[in-house]
């Protein structure tokens, strides 16, 4: 027999499950269309890629850290960056972390986030997307080794041209100087290697020193 405890919770769940589909439904009545998005993490690693985008001005401190990958047939069409903002007169670090979001086919109702290893300060920006296309070419604004008793922040900020030609620009910092763009993709970038410098116990962190980027062919469908 039935507890009226419980019996008021399976209401109450059905109650949640009705209002679930009437919201779904009155989404799609006006037009908008539900977003997945999901931490693709490494477990796409093993993806095949066909050239690696670098560019030159990285700076020296850290290392390489593990790549992260979309899925087969995703490629980045956003990202957002982690920036910590002006410190004055405190450690700055700058550009700590660039997250790229995957599609397929040019949809954007299921997306997966990739970065790699970021820095621990600082806040994500909001999300920049290609109107049309795939990112397919990226540049760095890094401030070069400020000496022994300097503050060094490393990249600043980081800007991307879609294959559809727009080119987007992180909210980063404004030090340093931009350097030299990437090759261009012909498929998409679908994957991101960055190089960290490991937090300095209360000395001089520069955190994001670098990044790479993958780049795929589009698969035959």
């Amino acid at each position: 027999m039935w507890e009226s405890g419980a019996f008021e919770g399976t209401m109450a769940l059905t109650t949640l499950n009705v209002l679930t589909v009437l919201t779904a439904l009155l989404l799609c009545a006006q037009g908008q269309e539900k977003v997945f998005l999901q931490r693709a993490g490494t477990a796409f690693n093993s993806r095949s890629y066909s050239s690696l985008l670098t560019v030159t001005n990285g700076e020296r401190f850290g290392s390489w850290t593990w790549p992260e990958t979309c899925p087969e047939n995703f490629f980045a069409v956003g990202f957002s960056v982690r920036v910590e903002s002006n410190q004055y007169g405190a450690d700055d670090t700058a550009l700590n972390g660039v997250r790229l979001i995957c599609a397929k086919d040019e949809s954007r109702s299921f997306l997966y986030t990739i970065e790699s290893h970021s820095g621990y300060f600082g806040d994500w920006s909001t999300t920049q997307y290609c109107p049309a296309g795939v990112l397919s070419s990226f540049q760095l604004r890094v401030e070069p080794h400020q000496g022994l008793f300097g503050d060094d922040t490393a990249v600043n900020n980081i800007r991307f041209r879609c294959s559809s030609h727009p080119t987007l620009e992180g909210a980063g910092m404004s030090w340093g100087e931009y350097g030299h763009w990437s090759q261009e993709c012909e498929g998409g970038i679908c994957g991101v290697e960055t190089k960290m410098e490991e937090y300095q116990w209360g000395l001089d962190d520069s955190t994001l020193n670098d990044v790479r980027f993958h780049c795929c062919k589009k698969s035959p469908q």
